[in-house]
């Protein structure tokens, strides 16, 4: 294994109401940013508890690579969790905070109990995190009157306590207003550089801007693994739109691979995918990452396909529902 490097094998989850959140869930996560993209239910935020030491696993193995820690060995992400917290930050998708209490004084509570001892130590780590963080000018300020995309960011910084070497990052944008999440993904792609940042999300953008890598999710089963540009360009020439009105679809639907729909101006838009032109009056148009989504859950593209390419993707249109 080389150095920091996540590898997830085999693993699987079922609730006791019998729902089979995780299905033999096996990935290999390099440094850098990597998305797990899928709907709601998919299953992402129960990988995401495993692999933070929050819930056990059912069977499977996690291990976590990186040179500088046991003199190279991996660490057993589901056995070693001690030493796994140690380096670990998580940012869930809730969290709680004490509303009447500033961030620079919270901040430091966290840091006290994460092993910082000295108060000169844990003044010099608050301030160079809330500064990393665009917090510091309001540092003062009490928790309880910080927006969302505020205390998202107070949650990045209480994750960086400790220099983890794995970031686990569930659905930080949902609820953002733009400019916030534009701030907070800027936060993100930084932190990418030196750890292994594991960000779960069901926003296309999200991952089409920030992440080297991929994988798609549905019903617990990983469907695609990828890097979203070349997944994209293996879709180009395959995807086709066409303007209908709404009581022509479902004749459209009949006849061709719909992957999606959306209103425009009273009309609807359609995207099939088909290897050659689907006649009529469709036209073949540049596809994107969300056109990847949607061929992947209906299947027309993934179960476990993996593509290679060392390229950024491009920017993705419209955010899934």
């Amino acid at each position: 294994m080389t150095a920091m490097e996540l590898q997830i094998h085999g693993v699987s989850k079922t609730y006791p109401n019998g729902v089979h959140a995780l299905k033999d869930v096996t990935l290999t996560i390099p440094a850098g940013m990597y998305g797990l993209l899928g709907p709601n239910g998919a299953g992402k935020s129960t990988l995401m508890r495993i692999l933070a030491t929050l819930q056990e696993a059912d069977s499977g193995s996690v291990t976590l690579g990186d040179q500088s820690l046991h003199s190279g060995q991996a660490l057993d992400v589901l056995r070693q969790k001690d030493d796994v917290r140690k380096t670990l930050g998580y940012l869930p998708q809730e969290f709680g905070v004490y509303p009447n209490v500033s961030a620079e004084t919270l901040l430091d509570h966290f840091a006290l109990l994460k092993g910082i001892a000295s108060r000169a130590a844990r003044r010099d780590v608050v301030e160079a995190l809330l500064r990393q963080v665009n917090l510091w000018d309001v540092r003062k300020q009490k928790l309880g009157g910080y927006s969302g995309g505020m205390r998202q960011r107070f949650g990045v910084a209480v994750a960086l306590l400790g220099s983890p070497k794995l970031m686990i990052v569930d659905e930080p944008t949902a609820g953002l207003d733009p400019a916030e999440r534009v701030r907070f993904l800027n936060l993100l792609s930084e932190l990418g550089e030196n750890s292994v940042v594991l960000l779960s999300t069901h926003i296309v953008d999200d991952v089409s801007e920030l992440c080297t890598r991929m994988a798609i999710i549905d019903r617990g089963e990983i469907l695609l693994e990828a890097e979203p540009l070349r997944a994209v360009a293996e879709l180009r020439g395959r995807i086709w739109r066409r303007v209908i009105s709404k009581e022509e679809l479902p004749a459209v639907a009949r006849e061709h691979a719909v992957i999606s729909t959306k209103l425009l101006a009273g009309r609807t838009v359609v995207r099939v995918y088909s290897d050659t032109s689907p006649g009529g009056d469709f036209e073949v148009v540049e596809p994107d990452l969300e056109d990847v989504y949607f061929s992947t859950m209906s299947g027309r593209i993934g179960h476990r396909t993996q593509v290679e390419a060392p390229a950024r993707p491009e920017r993705s249109r419209r955010v899934m529902q």
